[in-house]
């Protein structure tokens, strides 16, 4: 049994906060070049070239990428042979999300009371945390800063099986048209298929954190991620909405085993400002 101490899970989820706002993947800038490169659109190229002026000017300054510094989703990977000690492992990350908007100068966006006063808790807090028991002695941090105008264009569907995969690819299209210019595009699509409503919802937030462009290992899933990709490049949205050929820089879908009578699809998508970072304790 190994050991981990939460002062050093706080200190950890303040820096990740920190470095995910101001730190771009370099997988995610990699692929803004070749959008860049590739457009045809002159504003579509402009706009493209700007979000990569950006992204340097935030990792040099040490500034948000961008002014929504999002809700903090972070994802645990505990391994079955750690003992989290020294206080609660949720209160630990919630003081590291806390230290780490407070620090850094992080928009706080989170407000309580949702559907009424909506008072703004003023530290980003609480967190919306997901765990998974794993096997082994260590515990994987990653830290997801999600902005409200990506994650407002999430969408689910509980299709008839029959629907199958056209209906799959039909409904992931469709949410992207109707999202247009809102999520900021060019964005990276997240697809979860399969399970639970729930299932389906995490799954689909879950494929964003994916090496931005990499297929998914199974054929059959990488051949569906071609497909939406180039149907939803075909939608003409372009960068930030001014039209062009780059409306996505990757989709990104997972399956999941689910009901004889259900095809739950969900879709998470991410602004071209795709943070998230990570740490193995």
């Amino acid at each position: 049994m190994r050991e981990i101490n939460t002062k050093d899970i706080t200190k950890t989820v303040s820096r990740l906060c920190q470095e995910a706002n101001f730190n771009l993947g370099e997988d995610v800038l990699q692929q803004l070049r070749r959008a860049r490169d590739s457009e045809e659109s002159p504003l579509g190229r402009q706009v493209l070239e700007d979000i990569l002026r950006n992204a340097d000017i935030a990792r040099k300054e040490h500034f948000p990428l961008c002014q929504d510094c999002g809700t903090t989703v972070v994802f645990l990977e505990i391994g079955q042979d750690v003992h989290i000690t020294g206080g609660d492992l949720y209160h630990a990350v919630e003081e590291g999300v806390r230290q780490g908007y407070t620090e850094g100068y992080l928009r706080k966006s989170i407000v309580a009371q949702p559907f009424s006063a909506r008072v703004n808790t003023k530290d980003n807090t609480p967190p919306v945390i997901h765990t998974e028991i794993v096997g082994g002695d260590r515990l994987k941090i990653t830290v997801m800063p999600k902005g409200g105008g990506s994650e407002n264009m999430s969408r689910l569907a509980m299709l008839s099986p029959g629907q199958g995969r056209r209906g799959v690819i039909d409904f992931v299209v469709r949410a992207v048209d109707e999202a247009g210019s809102n999520p900021c595009p060019p964005v990276i699509v997240g697809v979860g298929i399969g399970g639970t409503a729930d299932k389906a919802m995490i799954l689909a937030k879950k494929a964003l954190l994916r090496t931005v462009g990499e297929p998914n290992v199974n054929p059959e899933l990488a051949e569906l991620e071609r497909e939406l990709l180039k149907r939803i490049n075909d939608l003409g949205i372009g960068p930030q909405g001014f039209g062009g050929r780059v409306t996505a820089l990757a989709v990104h879908a997972e399956a999941f085993p689910t009901h004889i009578a259900s095809l739950p699809v969900a879709v998470n998508i991410q602004c071209h400002s795709a943070r998230h970072k990570e740490a193995v304790l």
